[in-house]
Parts: C-alpha cells; structure tokens; sequence
C-alpha cells in the first residue's frame, strides 16, 4: 500500500510536471521557430497528446489493478473461507478497471486517424 502511494506522489511530482516541460518548451521552440503551423508539426503534437493520455490512463489502471488486487487478497488472508465470495468480483472489478485503459487506447486511435 505504501509503496503505490509513493508511485503516485513521484508520478505527480515529478513525471507529470517534467512531461509538461517538454510539451511547453516544444510549443514555444515551435513559436519562435514560426514551424508551428506545418501540418506535420499539428499531427507530431496530436500523436504526442494521445500518447500521453494512453501512458497516463495505464498509469491509472494499473495503480488501481493493484490496489484492488491487493485488499481482494488481504480479504482472503484474513477469512479463506470467503474466497469464492471475493474472487469473483474482484475479477469483474479488473476487467472493468482494463476497459477503462482500453477506451483510453481506442480515443487515442481514432483521435489520429481523423487527422
């Protein structure tokens, strides 16, 4: 528990900021550049955005997957008798959390067919 807690605070703190960094300083390396109005630079930052969005909600769904995974297990250790009870739900509760990322997946490849 304390170890997904801390992947959280480090993906918070420092991936999601340093990854807004690089998109900023391409946006204005592109201003001052004046390439940013080429199609290709429109389609190079849209594949970016959608790649973000896909590494961001797997990000989620497998934080999520282990935190589910992980108190369906401690609720096993701590009453075996109760496994049929919880292993069912736990397996439609991570085939949801997966779903989640898969229609993260296809957003992202409709979004780059349309352009």
């Amino acid at each position: 528990m304390k170890n997904t807690r801390k992947i959280a605070s480090i993906t918070l703190k420092y991936v999601i900021p340093f990854a807004m960094v690089l998109l900023t300083a391409g946006v204005a390396s592109a201003e001052i550049v004046g390439a940013a109005d080429n199609e290709f630079t429109l389609k190079k930052f849209i594949a970016l955005g959608c790649a973000f969005g896909v590494a961001i909600a797997a990000v989620g769904g497998a934080l999520a997957q282990g935190k589910a995974a992980a108190a369906a297990l401690e609720g096993i250790a701590r009453n075996p008798g109760a496994k049929k009870d919880i292993q069912g739900p736990m397996i439609i509760s991570l085939a949801l959390i997966e779903s989640l990322v898969i229609y993260a997946l296809i957003i992202s490849i409709l979004t780059l067919s349309k352009f």
